[in-house]
This record gives C-alpha cells, sequence and structure tokens, in this order.
C-alpha cells in the first residue's frame, strides 16, 4: 500500500480536538467527532490491505490478526499498566473497583460494552474515568472480527454484490444510529450496530480508490477535498455534547473524513495542509497520543480541588504528546518489527498481559476496590459509594406495581415518582412502616415528568422513552393500582417549574383516589472533590461534607414552600421531606451520626432512608396514621 502522508494529517486532526474536548475547552465543544474520523481512516486504511491480498489471494486470517495486535496491543497495555499504580494510591474503592472492571473490559475489547452499561459519554463521572476512551477501540476490533471473515464468505460472490451487501448493512446501521440517538443515546453512543456504518465510509472509499484513480480534475479535486476539511470543522465547532450522535448529524463529519481521504490529492490546499510535517509529526504518533491524554486528564481532574486552570490543561495537552512520542518510539515501533518480535511472541505477550489485567481487574472488583485496606471507620463510609444505585433502587423494583393482599386490614399506599421515590420506598422499609403499611410503586424516569397533566411538553426530554407522548401516564394498569389503594404518596426532584402544573396534577389525581400525600425535594451537598482527595482525614463531619454555597437550598426551601402552600390550598397533606432528614432544619451537613446520608447529594444511602423513615414514622405516629 502507498504511503499517503495526508492520511497522517488526517490523523492529527482527528486526535487533537479530541484531545481539547475532553480537557474542557469550550471552541471544541465537537471534538469528540475527532472518533468518528478515526473510524473512518480505519476502515479505509484496514480494508485497502485486505482487498489488496484478496485480488492477489495471499490473504491470511492469522496475518491480520497479527498486524491489528502489533498495531493495538503493546501501547495499550503499556497505558494500562502505567494507570494501575496511580489508580491504586489515588482512587477510593469505588472508582477503583470500577476502574477493575474497566481493566477486564479493555483486555477483551468489550469496554464500549461495559461503558453503555455504566451510562453516558458526557458528564462529570466519565472525566474521572482513565479508560473511558477505549470503548472506540472496542468497536473497532469488534468490527474487524466480523469484516475480514464477511469478505471471506463473499468474495467469490464478486465485488458489486459485496458493494450491495456493505450498502444495506449501512442503511441499517445509519437507520438504527438515527433512531437510537432519540431513544437510546447511551447505547447508540458505544455499541457497534450503531456505529458500524461510520467505518463503512472509508470501507467504501478503499474500495473505490482500490478500482479507480483519484479524479484528474484539479478544480474537482480542489472544491471537494476543502468542502471536506469545511464539514469536519463545522462540526468540531458547532456540534456539542447536545446535538443528538451518532445520527444523520454525523453524516458531516464522515462524509468530510471520506471526502478529504478521496480529494486531497498532491497540489490542492488541504493535501498541502494535511502533509505539512508538524501535523504528519502528530499523526503518526495519534495512537498512542489518543491512549494517553484521557488518563492524564483524568487522574490529573481527580487530584486537583476543582477544575485544573486553563494553563494546566494546555500543559496536560503537551504533556501528552510528549508521552506519546516516547511511546511510539520505544514500544510502538518495536512491537511492529517483525525483525524484533516475533509472531509468537507477540501472540504470547497479548496473552500474557490479557490474562494480567483481567485476574487483576477481577480481583479489584470482587475485593470491592481493596476496601478491606481501610480502617473500619472510614470503611464504614466509603463502602456507601461502591455500586450505590443497586441499593436505591431494589425495592422499588420489587414492589413495582404489586399487587395489595386482600388477607389483612393495613393501609394500602401506592408510592409513585422518579428516584426520588425509589429513596422514599426505602425509607418506608428502613424504618418497618411496611409491617403497618403495604406497599406498591410506580416509577417515572426524570424527564418524563411525576406530573398528571396534558399540557406539560416543556418538561418532556426528547432523549427519553417517556410512555405518552403528553405525559400524564394515565394508563390501565396505574389508574386501577390507584383506584385499590388507600393512599397515593407522590414524589419528586421538584423544580419550580413543576409548581405550574402541580394544582391541576393533583386535581386529576383526586378524580381517581381522594387521599394523596405529597413529598417534597431534598438535597445534601454533593460530596467535594476535597473529598475525593483528601482520604487521610480524621473529621469527617467538618471537612467532607459542609456545604458552603446555601444558594441551593434557598431555591429547595423555596420549592417545598410553594408545595406546601399549594397542598394546603386543596386540601393534601404535605411533608418536607428536606426538613424530615435534617430534623426540621432547612439544610444539614452530608454527614449525620457517624455515616453519609447521601452519595451524590440527593439519593439516600442506608443510613440516610432510616433518617428519612424514623423521621417519616414519627409524624405518621403524630397524627394517628398508623393502625394498631
Amino acid at each position: 500500500m502507498k504511503y499517503r502522508a495526508e492520511i497522517d494529517g488526517l490523523r492529527a486532526l482527528a486526535v487533537l480536538p479530541v484531545i481539547f474536548f475532553h480537557a474542557g475547552f469550550e471552541f471544541f465543544n465537537g471534538g469528540f467527532v475527532g472518533v468518528d474520523i478515526f473510524f473512518v481512516i480505519s476502515g479505509y486504511l484496514i480494508t485497502t490491505i485486505i482487498i489488496s491480498e484478496m485480488a492477489e489471494d495471499n490473504f491470511s486470517i492469522v496475518n491480520f490478526y497479527e498486524r491489528r495486535a502489533r498495531r493495538i496491543l503493546p501501547a495499550l497495555f503499556f497505558v494500562m499498566a502505567a494507570c494501575l499504580p496511580f489508580a491504586w494510591l489515588w482512587f477510593l474503592p469505588s472508582d477503583l473497583k470500577d476502574f477493575g472492571q474497566s481493566l477486564v473490559a479493555v483486555s477483551i475489547f468489550s469496554s464500549n460494552i461495559l461503558f453503555w452499561i455504566e451510562g453516558g459519554y458526557f458528564g462529570t463521572a466519565t472525566e474521572l474515568k482513565p479508560l473511558i476512551h477505549t470503548w472506540s477501540l472496542a468497536v473497532e476490533e469488534q468490527y474487524y472480527i466480523l469484516f475480514p471473515i464477511f469478505l471471506m464468505l463473499t468474495w467469490k460472490l464478486g465485488i458489486k454484490w459485496i458493494l450491495i451487501l456493505l450498502s444495506i448493512i449501512f442503511l441499517i446501521s445509519l437507520g438504527v444510529a438515527e433512531w437510537g440517538a432519540y431513544n437510546s443515546p447511551s447505547g447508540a453512543f458505544f455499541l457497534l450496530p450503531t456505529r458500524g456504518w461510520e467505518i463503512l465510509v472509508g470501507v467504501f472509499a478503499a474500495f473505490y480508490l482500490n478500482y479507480n484513480t483519484h479524479l484528474k480534475s484539479h478544480t474537482i479535486n480542489q472544491v471537494l477535498s476543502l468542502l471536506g476539511f469545511g464539514m469536519i470543522s463545522y462540526s468540531i465547532i458547532a456540534f456539542n455534547e447536545t446535538t443528538p450522535f451518532p445520527s444523520l448529524y454525523t453524516l458531516i463529519p464522515t462524509i468530510g473524513t471520506g471526502l478529504l481521504i478521496l480529494y486531497a490529492v498532491p497540489k490542492t490546499y488541504a493535501h498541502k495542509l494535511l502533509s505539512m510535517k508538524f501535523i504528519v509529526g502528530i499523526g503518526l504518533i495519534s495512537y498512542s497520543t489518543y491512549l494517553w491524554h484521557q488518563p492524564l486528564l483524568a487522574f490529573t481532574k481527580y487530584r486537583v480541588l476543582g477544575e485544573p486552570s486553563d494553563l494546566n490543561l494546555i500543559i496536560l495537552c503537551a504533556a501528552s504528546l510528549v508521552i506519546a512520542w516516547f511511546s511510539w518510539k520505544f514500544v510502538e515501533m518495536p512491537f511492529r518489527s517483525k525483525t524484533k518480535v516475533s509472531r509468537r511472541s507477540i501472540f504470547k505477550f497479548a496473552l500474557i498481559f490479557t490474562l494480567f489485567f483481567s485476574v487483576t481487574g477481577l480481583w479489584l472488583h470482587n475485593n470491592n476496590g481493596a476496601l478491606e485496606y481501610y480502617p473500619k471507620e472510614k470503611q464504614k463510609i466509603l463502602v456507601n459509594f461502591i455500586n450505590p444505585s443497586a441499593y436505591v433502587n431494589k425495592r422499588h423494583k420489587q414492589i413495582r406495581l404489586l399487587e395489595f393482599s386482600k388477607s389483612n386490614d393495613k393501609n394500602d399506599i401506592l408510592i409513585i415518582g422518579d428516584s426520588h421515590s425509589e429513596d422514599l420506598v426505602n425509607a418506608v422499609f428502613e424504618a418497618g412502616l411496611n409491617n403497618d403499611m403495604e406497599f406498591s410503586s410506580y416509577y417515572i424516569p426524570v424527564g418524563c415528568g411525576v406530573l398528571f397533566v396534558r399540557d406539560k411538553k416543556d418538561r418532556e426530554a426528547t432523549n427519553l422513552n417517556c410512555q405518552r407522548e403528553d405525559g400524564s401516564f394515565f394508563n390501565n394498569d396505574l389508574q386501577i393500582q390507584m383506584s385499590l389503594a388507600d393512599e397515593v404518596w407522590i414524589i419528586s426532584s421538584w423544580t419550580q417549574r413543576d409548581l405550574i402544573y402541580m394544582s391541576k396534577s393533583i386535581e386529576n389525581i383526586k378524580t381517581i383516589n381522594k387521599n394523596i400525600k405529597l413529598f417534597g425535594t431534598k438535597n445534601f451537598g454533593t460530596p467535594s472533590s476535597k473529598w475525593y482527595n483528601t482520604v487521610d482525614i480524621d473529621d469527617w463531619s467538618s471537612a467532607i461534607f459542609d456545604d458552603s454555597d446555601k444558594s441551593k437550598y434557598a431555591t429547595i426551601s423555596k420549592v417545598n414552600n410553594d408545595l406546601s402552600n399549594i397542598s394546603k390550598s386543596l386540601s393534601v397533606e404535605f411533608f418536607n421531606t428536606q426538613h424530615l432528614i435534617c430534623r426540621g432544619e432547612a439544610f444539614c451537613s452530608n454527614y449525620i451520626d457517624g455515616n453519609i446520608i447521601s452519595y451524590d447529594g440527593t439519593h439516600l444511602t442506608k443510613h440516610g432512608a432510616k433518617i428519612l423513615g424514623l423521621s417519616l414514622k414519627n409524624e405518621l405516629n403524630k397524627n394517628n396514621r398508623l393502625k394498631d
């Protein structure tokens, strides 16, 4: 395959925006499209090699995977090994456990599946994951498990039929991506079925150039290559985390990359720019740069109190290039040489380190991030951060639309709401209220709105699969359960905007069940970066969770006060959830009675749920609401 310097330049155009995006520079809000550029380049280069060898009848699947192992694994394992000691020294058990899971997933090229299960790509939590960026490697390697086999099975059909089949796959993949961007955005972002079409853009470019020459018209080449460069530039500048992705929007950077591959020929402006020695140099080390930049940024953000300054971020970006050069020079290049590293050695190397990282990761996962190495009093605190959602939603799921028993005289309570309703369910069970009452639950995703009105489209989230477009959620099962319940308890992460619809919502509910209890919202301050970085502190209560910013408490107090007034006007009993937990106060520390009450500032730990439950039980006893 003839070397094209402009392709390395294109790699630089891909990696730099990704680095600047992860660093947080606003001008590069769409810098994540660099990954899409990489997908197209990869599809072009690898397909060119495969079909050239197949045309000469000397393609070997073993040789293919040997080349992939030499290209991908040494630098990847080097970065993973470098991350291990820093994760061990700096990460708290919950994060170290997650890191262990990522070690296993990266080793077997399934990290995209892991990060899909864990949540989305955009957000503060993902910024602190050193290996989050390896999802794209997993997508590529999953693709290259299937693609050579596909070509081997279809090669005798001829190029025409191969392209027809690939076109069908392309359209299906693009269609699923467009649907997924609005209905399952996390899955669409991370998984191969919605990303495969991007690699196929490069595949089609490879087929075209393998059987055709570049266009001879300088003017057309000039215009189309500049158009491609402009499409990529526009994506980097104009896109942001709210852009549905991947979707039809993704055609802009991917088609732009395809145009550069096809038309950035010598003497065009795009070719001259991409062939500049400095740009090509960055492209040559782009793989190592991509691998190194995220761990540098993640570990720094994890350790620094607050966000790093712009100067520090620039230094980190520059450092990733410097370290990448050493990685390329002394790790990548030696392993690519068959004279220095034999096939047997590269496969043995791959097996040994895959086993090492898998075993290490499993150990970290099974041992809760080495939690046992902390003093007992700190284990009590730190355990709250290990897979907290498993505790939060478990009971709620168990009793969702659970039929009320007819064999007892307990009050039948239906709890409706978003994730705050999961906290309330845990609270009533921790306080033993389930001994006096029978509970059933119904979950409404945050963003869909826990409001029983039609005119509320401004609250609807476009990327959530809400049950009804009008948000009413008055389906038959829920209506039946509401009519059977003695009382309906409603709770949500209410905002000021929700209050516009609150009166009408309660009136609608009363048409089915007149006995309503309304619960307010809550917040206790998110454990700060100061907490994450001061593992050895002695006074947890004063040094960690006291939040000096009272503005959010003022907002919560106003919402709860307004809810209270609305409840009085409609003769509905109101419980101020914040006051129940803070024992009558408008706000309180996240650290009460020797343990934390919330792992993220709003959702309750077992300790927090028990405090809420006991306070609620006390209020119900005052009002003689519990049966003897």
